[in-house]
């Protein structure tokens, strides 16, 4: 199947594995509730049996990684370009959701440490933002 959207994550090569996970759990998360059922082609897995396993994108999602200055980047090309994107950053991490929107709240945009970014968009425009990155591991 050829797909006209493309989704691709970027996380901070610089932050430890369980953080980039949750990272990017938070960032898919809230793309999929944006995006909706039909953007975001969810796809319902049922075993023989009828028995309910996933519902997820048939979309493959591509992983990569940067440095947090490269996904800064990255975020104001996709603002440029109009892709849709959710970035996370270093103030939504550790106390409540509501420290973490009044840590976010009074930083500078240029003081934020970006962690991760997850894109999604016309195929060929994410492709070429996103080719210079390699596989995350």
């Amino acid at each position: 199947m050829e797909w006209k959207n493309k989704i691709v994550a970027v996380l901070s090569e610089k932050i430890e594995p369980g953080r980039a996970m949750n990272a990017l759990a938070h960032m898919a998360f809230g793309m999929g509730a944006t995006l909706g059922k039909d953007d975001a082609f969810l796809t319902t897995y049922v075993d023989a049996q009828d028995g309910f396993h996933s519902t997820i994108s048939g979309m493959p999602i591509i992983v990569l990684k940067a440095k947090s200055s490269q996904i800064r980047k990255l975020r104001q090309e996709a603002l440029e370009k109009k892709i849709k994107f959710n970035d996370f950053i270093d103030t939504m991490i550790a106390e409540t959701y509501k420290e973490q929107l009044d840590r976010t709240k009074k930083k500078e945009e240029k003081d934020l440490e970006y962690w991760g970014i997850f894109l999604f968009g016309d195929f060929e425009q994410v492709k070429e933002l996103t080719r210079k990155f390699s596989l995350w591991k």
